[in-house]
């Protein structure tokens, strides 16, 4: 049987919300339900967005609310040489390629086609496998993606793409040397022996970029459950852009138990004068995801306390 080791993600531009935490939570309890590891990433890739000091508070925040994760937290910025291995080994077989196509023009090839935009990549660069003499991204060829790849996705069901039609070839190296989302997550999960993933559903859509991704670096595709995602009056995820409000540590009994309940458990009232450890040792034991399956969203009006 394989052993569980999930894992809690954040990145570093600003302090947690509510809804970050709903992630945490739900992380947390499944790995422990599942007698299982939970790890904490920080995924700080891209310093331009990131606030001084926010690694350090997620931390002490989880730490507040009992989520005591197993081992040493990762920062992804002390990983680069990682990254830069698979997009060398990825050139190298000629499943990526150097683009220097800049938005406008993307843009404008999607206007003359009649399309929207963002638009599929139309494939310009695609035999560039030299580096150019000039600013260019890094993007991994999809032609070979000739079949929808698809998860099943434990609370969404089942979720496929077409890479080609629905996505083109993407980005896993900035024109700034940033390195893209999908490809360090998905290093950084085979590394870390990741399992079992829980996240947010506005993750989705990744998925099955980071499925290719696995399946070219001869990586094990990780079980996933995406979570319906906190949202506004205005039905917008809360997140720093959307200006939601940092959670506090004064009163973290009665935001986890908030928490507990909003993932659609029902823990007795007396809880919430509790530890929070004894509330997620509550949880650990009625982790039941199945109130889950099929919801996207929860709006933070119907929630216990004000976030």
């Amino acid at each position: 049987m394989q052993n569980y080791i999930g894992r809690f993600a954040p990145s570093p531009t600003g302090p947690l919300h509510f809804g970050s935490l709903l992630t945490a939570v739900a992380s947390y309890l499944d790995a422990k339900h599942n007698s299982g590891t939970w790890l904490v990433r920080m995924d700080d890739l891209d310093p331009p967005r990131e606030i001084p000091g926010a690694a350090d508070s997620i931390l002490s925040t989880l730490d507040a609310y009992g989520l005591h994760w197993d081992g040493k937290v990762v920062y992804q910025s002390q990983r680069h040489d990682l990254y830069e291995a698979a997009v060398h080994l990825l050139l190298t077989n000629k499943q990526a390629f150097y683009c220097t196509c800049s938005r406008k023009q993307l843009a404008e090839h999607a206007h003359q086609q009649g399309q929207q935009t963002p638009p599929t990549y139309p494939g310009t660069c695609r035999e560039q496998h030299s580096p150019p003499n000039m600013p260019s991204s890094i993007r991994l060829a999809v032609e070979d993606a000739q079949h929808p790849i698809g998860i099943n996705d434990q609370l969404q069901g089942r979720f496929c793409q077409n890479l080609i039609t629905d996505v083109g070839d993407f980005i896993i190296k900035r024109k700034d040397l940033l390195y893209a989302y999908h490809l360090a997550a998905v290093i950084d999960d085979h590394w870390q022996k990741i399992s079992h993933i829980v996240r947010g559903i506005d993750l989705l859509d990744s998925t099955p970029r980071q499925c290719y991704l696995q399946q070219l670096l001869g990586f094990k595709e990780p079980h996933y459950a995406h979570l319906p995602v906190v949202v506004n009056n205005q039905g917008q995820k809360l997140s720093k852009q959307t200006f939601a409000q940092a959670i506090e540590t004064t009163q973290c009994s009665l935001v986890l138990w908030s928490a507990i309940s909003t993932l659609g458990l029902k823990p007795p009232t007396s809880l919430q004068h509790e530890p929070p450890e004894a509330i997620l040792k509550w949880g650990t034991l009625a982790w039941n995801p199945k109130a889950l399956i099929n919801v996207t969203r929860i709006n933070a009006t119907q929630l216990t306390i004000d976030v």
